[in-house]
């Protein structure tokens, strides 16, 4: 019995050792909705919601603003090692980030380069107006999703954008 006992007992903590191994910081299957309506002052959120983005793996910090509207949120990136395109991850990760919190009203994205700094800041207003849908009405990532690749598609539309 006492060899049963202990035998049971290895194998639940194999089991969890194995199970621990697959836990993933990036796991590709996190539901960001679940952020949906927070706010800039949740720190939790935005960071849980930033980690999950286009480039998370470049990220290195954020400040929020919230001493006085407009509220927005300083993301800065370390983008020395990065392939991914710069841009792309500005409309994308501004789009999820007005999408998701409801009282932001701007976002600055700082990348540092290999070769200096570039910075790009993105207003709810504006964003909101390139696309022709209020963000915060899409209640779900698929349409989310559907709505940044058709608009990546069009380079003249993303210079107006960033111009």
């Amino acid at each position: 019995m006492r060899q049963m006992v202990k035998f049971l007992l290895l194998s639940l903590l194999v089991m969890f050792l194995l199970s621990g191994c697959n836990l993933n910081s990036n796991h590709p299957n996190v539901d960001l909705f679940q952020y949906k309506d927070s706010y800039v002052g949740d720190n939790s959120a935005v960071v849980n919601t930033v980690i999950h983005l286009q480039g998370a793996k470049h990220f290195s910090g954020l400040e929020l603003k919230t001493k006085a509207e407009p509220y927005g949120i300083i993301i800065k990136y370390d983008w020395s090692e990065s392939e991914l395109n710069v841009i792309e991850t500005v409309i994308y990760n501004a789009t999820y980030l007005f999408a998701l919190i409801q009282n932001v009203d701007w976002i600055t994205f700082h990348f540092e380069m290999v070769d200096g700094m570039e910075e790009y800041k993105i207003n709810r207003e504006d964003l909101q107006a390139w696309y022709g849908i209020d963000l915060s009405e899409i209640d779900n990532e698929d349409r989310l999703q559907e709505l940044i690749q058709k608009s990546l598609e069009d380079e003249k539309k993303i210079n107006q954008l960033l111009n």
